[in-house]
């Protein structure tokens, strides 16, 4: 059709010729009301905002001499990031001449992944950059929140019925 024959029946319509694909031979274009289709548009990009999760990473930082106590609390709070769902950064900082002996904080990154044990997924195997080694742990697809909800739903079925 012609682009001013299209005009003509647009304006007839009482609506607007919208250029629809602009690269294509020849280009597309539809009839419709601007303003609607621009209000339809928006909410569609805000309602895929709505659904799209954010992921988080926490991190939390490590020793070489570090005590048993204190990483079991530092273990305890990266389990409790994993639960939440979010992604756990392990950073073992050296300092000083600690830079030397790069095996013993390889073996305390190692000992905080084997107590998380089969919570979390080594997504970045420990490795060296600069004075620090780094780790990137992040939740198992079924220990997320979506599976803690679920396990709350059969409590609390089962507590109505007793």
């Amino acid at each position: 059709m012609h682009p001013l024959a299209a005009l003509d029946l647009a304006r007839q319509r009482g609506l607007d010729l919208v250029e629809v694909a602009p690269n294509s031979v020849p280009p597309v274009c539809r009839l419709l009301d601007y303003g609607r289709f621009r209000y339809e548009q928006t909410k569609r990009e805000r309602d895929s905002r709505k659904t799209q999760k954010v992921i988080t990473i926490k991190e939390v930082r490590l020793f070489p001499k570090i005590d048993d106590n204190d990483l079991k609390t530092k273990t305890n709070s990266a389990k409790r990031f994993i639960e939440a769902g979010d992604k756990v950064k392990l950073t073992l900082r050296f300092r000083g001449r600690e830079v030397v002996h790069p095996e013993i904080g390889q073996g305390i990154l190692n000992q905080v992944i084997e107590s998380l044990g089969d919570s979390a997924v080594v997504e970045q195997a420990p490795k060296m950059e600069g004075r620090s080694m780094t780790a990137m742990l992040s939740p198992r697809k079924e220990t997320s929140r979506p599976r803690r909800a679920a396990a709350d739903g059969v409590e609390a079925s089962t507590r109505g019925e007793a």
